[in-house]
């Protein structure tokens, strides 16, 4: 009998040890997780609003980015802390956090404020890590690993600079941000590449 139903495990002395049950696929961390979901069609509003140059509806959309962006904080802390994590979770969460940043580079890039290439860049990473968690989900799930946080945490920062209607001045500091967010995001693309195919291989 497996210890998720009902029974008890034995350890390594051959001692009873309580089973513990997987914890469910509706839970706080995965409503966090879907509320970042919700949030991203309030940020597009927001972003257009008066075709972007109303400064006040710039940090409107900046607030909701940034309440949006500290959910992917949370329900991973949550998750962690309370035996929360689930396969849902592990696939939810890189999604929910793709539309977020998808959402805001290409709003950017509409309204002429990024170019192009560098959201093509980003997207391009993006999909290519979702499609390779679907290639391997028969043999595994391929969680979020340090790197890809931070990349996450670098975009997130970058784009909030964008994001904020700030002088000029700044945009020395946008483009050194977003250029350090765009290193990791090709370095952990193609690290997430080689976790996908030793997946596989050891499947």
């Amino acid at each position: 009998m497996s210890a998720e139903a009902g029974g008890a495990e034995r350890d390594g002395d051959g001692q009873a040890t309580p089973a513990v049950a997987a914890a469910p696929m509706l839970n706080v961390a995965n409503l966090l997780t879907l509320s970042r979901l919700v949030l991203v069609p309030l940020f597009i509003l927001a972003l257009f609003t008066a075709d972007g140059a109303d400064p006040a509806w710039r940090y409107v959309a900046t607030a909701v980015f940034a309440v949006a962006a500290l959910t992917d904080r949370v329900d991973g802390w949550v998750a962690r802390k309370y035996g929360l994590i689930t396969d849902f979770g592990k696939i939810a969460d890189p999604i929910a956090d793709k539309a977020l940043i998808g959402a805001a580079l290409v709003g950017l890039s509409l309204l002429g404020e990024l170019p192009w290439w560098v959201t093509i860049v980003i997207a391009v990473r993006e999909l290519g890590v979702t499609l390779l968690r679907f290639w391997v989900i028969r043999y595994g799930v391929i969680p979020a690993s340090r790197g890809g946080k931070a990349k996450t945490l670098a975009q997130v920062v970058a784009i909030g600079l964008y994001l904020l209607p700030l002088p000029d001045a700044a945009e020395p500091v946008r483009w050194a941000l977003m250029g350090f967010a765009l290193l990791l995001t090709v370095a952990t693309g193609l690290d997430y590449v080689v976790r996908a195919v030793r997946l596989r291989a050891a499947a």
